[in-house]
């Protein structure tokens, strides 16, 4: 099986060192040899973590998916432009492609795997969610027996790492963000991390194999943890919640709800303890109940473990044609996001007076909402004061209404941050 690798960075000099590394163990599970026999690289001057004496490296990427000789192509570039040219022209060679493409699959997935079927080879990306753990292939084949409930995760690292240092040191946004770019965690732009880009791609994607459906990166819900603030850690400790960037995907009366944000979790619960730049899913099936998945998101050899598992399965021939692993994809409407009934998180900067919190919690009351719990505190010599509120469970469409009311009142000074509230049991 003669193997061409496009893109020899971080991933793909993972697997050319995974490949030479577990070459006797890989050997006996397929009883065939995998040779990596050339390379795409932007510079072949360039210094690479893999020994590549043995691959004939070029500039010119197009030379591989054209190059009769070999089997498999592995689109390990990133991006959705020349990326989703190479896929397509690797295809209609009639050769197998295997992406840790995260956002080439979310956005062009439904063209690029008909496609592939069309010809009758195989795209697979195992790797482009939750890097080493094999989340889709639990999804696929593991859980093949259930009704798949709820997929809720932790699918960003970088966003994990800021969140945790935010609540273990009591470090500000802006000073951890700095950090994780020091260390290689975020990138120079990080707006797909912070802001849930990255995250929604590999829920869009979670979502399909899960529920069956197309893939429909447009639908879902993002909003990111830029806005999270010390004051919002703070409280959730206090409250007895970690707050974590999750995705969740669930059906509910038919209709699905996809949605990437901040999210207060329960310290009791697993995915509260989920810490660092570490990964986790939790799948909820309707046989088996909850499910939790972890390990490393990101890096060179744990995202290279899924990037060769799916080669294993090419060459074993252990995966179908189908699309997204279903013989036959269904509709299922996207719930409005007025609709989401969700329990809720509330911060408040407010004019500490008497009759302030009564000012508020009559009018969540008009709008048919409950409090849960309070926390306040003064916070300057102005008599200006946090207030933290944990709400019932209410529809989306009138917390929205009552914090328009409440945010009239000019005994309240900023914004009200609101924050949705899971148990994920």
């Amino acid at each position: 099986m003669n193997i061409g690798i496009l893109g020899l960075g971080t991933v793909g000099g993972g697997v050319v060192n995974v490949l030479s590394k577990n070459e006797s163990e890989i050997f006996a599970r397929i009883g065939e040899k995998i040779n990596v026999t050339h390379g795409a690289v932007k510079s072949i001057s360039e210094p690479r973590i893999c020994a590549d004496g043995d691959i004939n490296i070029t500039e010119d990427a197009f030379e591989v998916v054209n190059n009769q000789e070999i089997d498999v192509i592995l689109e390990l570039i990133g991006g959705t432009t020349i990326a989703k040219e190479l896929v397509i022209q690797a295809i209609n060679n009639n050769k197998h492609v295997i992406t840790a493409n995260k956002a080439l699959i979310a956005t062009h997935g439904n063209e690029l795997l008909t496609l592939a079927k069309q010809k009758n080879v195989h795209l697979l990306f195992e790797a482009a969610v939750a890097g080493g753990i094999p989340i889709l292939k639990s999804l696929e084949q593991g859980l093949s027996a259930n009704k798949i409930e709820l997929v809720a995760g932790i699918i960003n690292g970088t966003g994990n790492f800021i969140l945790t240092e935010m609540r273990d040191k009591g470090r500000d946004f802006a000073d951890v963000l700095k950090e994780a770019q020091d260390l290689g965690y975020a990138e120079a732009d990080p707006t797909f991390d912070v802001e849930g880009i990255d995250a929604a791609h590999k829920l869009a994607i979670l979502a399909s194999i899960a529920f069956g459906c197309e893939l429909q990166m447009d639908k879902v819900s993002t909003e990111g943890i830029s806005q999270i603030s010390g004051e919002d850690v703070m409280f959730a400790t206090e409250l007895n919640y970690s707050i974590k960037h999750l995705g969740i995907a669930k059906k509910v009366d038919g209709e699905l709800q996809m949605r990437v944000h901040p999210t207060l979790i329960p310290k009791t619960q697993l995915l509260a303890n989920v810490d660092g730049v570490m990964n986790a899913v939790l799948v909820r099936g309707n046989a088996v109940g909850p499910t939790l998945y972890y390990g490393a998101g990101a890096g060179d050899e744990a995202t290279a473990s899924a990037v060769i598992a799916d080669l294993v399965d090419i060459i074993k021939n252990t995966v179908s044609h189908d699309v997204l692993g279903w013989k036959s994809l269904v509709e299922i409407p996207n719930c409005d996001a007025n609709d989401i009934e969700s329990v809720f998180y509330l911060r408040l900067l407010a004019t500490d007076k008497p009759g302030t919190l009564a000012n508020i919690t009559t009018t969540l009351a008009k709008h048919n909402i409950s409090v849960e719990s309070v926390i306040q505190k003064q916070i300057d010599a102005q008599n200006n004061a946090h207030i933290a509120i944990i709400t019932n469970n209410v529809k989306t469409a009138n917390l929205k209404a009552a914090i328009t009311e409440i945010q009239s009142h000019k005994f309240i000074h900023e914004d009200v941050k609101i924050i949705h509230v899971e148990n994920l049991d």
